[in-house]
Formats: structure tokens, sequence, C-alpha cells
């Protein structure tokens, strides 16, 4: 109950902080199914995670990096909240852990990258998280597109339990989201190419979901501001 508690408070505090400060279009091109469910994002700026939360009234357990579990007080809420701590090199906990809350009926949230996309945009390396998760649970991925106005990122050094990494924060701008349909998966989760191919399929929805975001920026936006996200995917380690 006192999670819950906490999760919505941040819920709502990210719906008043983009209904205020943020130009946030959100578009569907399917209902969200009922049930539970991982939205795979891309990650272009520091507060996706906690604006992915305003896109559906469920409760979704982000998928977070530990560097922002070491940070004071926001560190503590992430836990009160219920997110997840994703160790650098070692996910096996946090995987098993998504692996137990799906199978408890409940969405996850993650971010395929693994960490912030290229900052002249398109995506980085693509672990394969998402598909393994999808083909271990056999629930459905929902491929979600973020596209903003780069040139208003504000880049600030943290550092935090031994730990040093830069953040991007967007306080003010248009920030499209375009939700795309479910995609369902069978197959063996050992089976190293299928779980490639998955992987493959889920960010080339990303991609296309981010163009699509992108070409509702503001057209007085530079060209290189709007270059259409990178077409190659490539994998981190399994």
């Amino acid at each position: 109950m006192l999670q819950r508690t906490f999760y919505r408070l941040g819920q709502h505090a990210m719906r008043a902080y983009a209904g205020s400060l943020l130009d946030m279009d959100v578009r569907f091109t399917a209902s969200l199914p009922a049930g539970p469910k991982i939205l795979a994002a891309n990650h272009p700026s520091t507060i996706d995670p906690f604006l992915l939360l305003t896109i559906t009234p469920e409760v979704v357990s982000i998928l977070v990096t530990e560097f922002c579990f070491a940070l004071p007080l926001f560190g503590r809420y992430l836990r009160a909240a219920g997110h997840i701590p994703v160790a650098h090199h070692h996910g096996r906990p946090a995987f098993d852990e998504a692996v137990h809350r799906l199978n408890a009926g409940h969405t996850i949230g993650i971010f395929p990258e693994g960490a912030l996309s290229p900052i002249d945009g398109g995506v980085g390396r693509a672990h394969t998280g998402a598909a393994r998760l999808a083909l271990t649970t056999r629930v459905p991925v929902i491929p979600v597109g973020i596209a903003l106005q780069r040139e208003r990122l504000h880049f600030r050094e943290a550092q935090a339990g031994g730990m040093t990494e830069t953040a991007r924060w967007y306080f003010s701008g248009k920030y499209g989201v375009t939700v795309g349909e479910p995609l369902f998966f069978d197959g063996d989760v050992t089976d190293r190419a299928g779980v490639r191919a998955a992987t493959e399929q889920i960010m080339h929805h990303i991609i296309d979901l981010s163009d699509r975001g992108a070409a509702r920026l503001p057209i007085k936006q530079t060209a290189s501001a709007l270059t259409p996200a990178r077409r190659e995917v490539q994998y981190g380690a399994q």
C-alpha cells in the first residue's frame, strides 16, 4: 500500500510537470492491451523513465540504472515506489525481478539501449533484455518512440556511489511520444538467433515510432535535430 502511494505521488508529479512545462504530445496507434506488458522505449533524455509513467494509469515498474538508486533521496524514492535497479554489467537480478513481476500480472518499463541514446540522434546498441523478457513470460512488448528538441537539453554531471554520470535534463519544449501496436513473440529464449531477431524487430518499431514523433516537432528546428533515427541495430551482450 505504501509503495503504491509513493508511486502515485511520483506519477502525479510527472503529470503536473508534463502539463505545465512540457508540450507533451502522446499518440497511440492502438489501445494498450489489458494485463501485463513490456513498455520498451528509446532514451534521449534522463527524464524519459518518469514521463513513461504518465502514458497509462496502471502501475509500471521501470528498470533504472543503479546510479539513480545511489542518488540521495531520489534513490530512496525509486525504491519506495517499487522501481527496479539494474547493476552495471550484472543485470541478471533485475531480469529475474522483472520476470517475477510480469508473471504476477504487473507491467514493466525498459529501455533496450541500457543507456541514454546517442546525443546526435538515433538509437544506441540494443541489449536483448526486452526480447528475453517477452520470450520468457509470453507477454506483449509495446514499442514506444520518443522524440524531443535536442537543442533544449541541459547537461549536468552528477556523482553518487563512486559513479559519475552526465544527465540530460529536458525542462521545456515539445516531447513527442508515439505508442505502437503490441508485439507478440514465441520461441525459445535460449535460441540466440531468435532473441536477436526479436530484438531487431522491437528496435525497428521503436525507431519508426520515434521518427513519427520527430515529424511532429517544430519545423524551425535545424536539419541535424531532425535527422531520422539510425537504421542499423547493434546488440549488446546477452
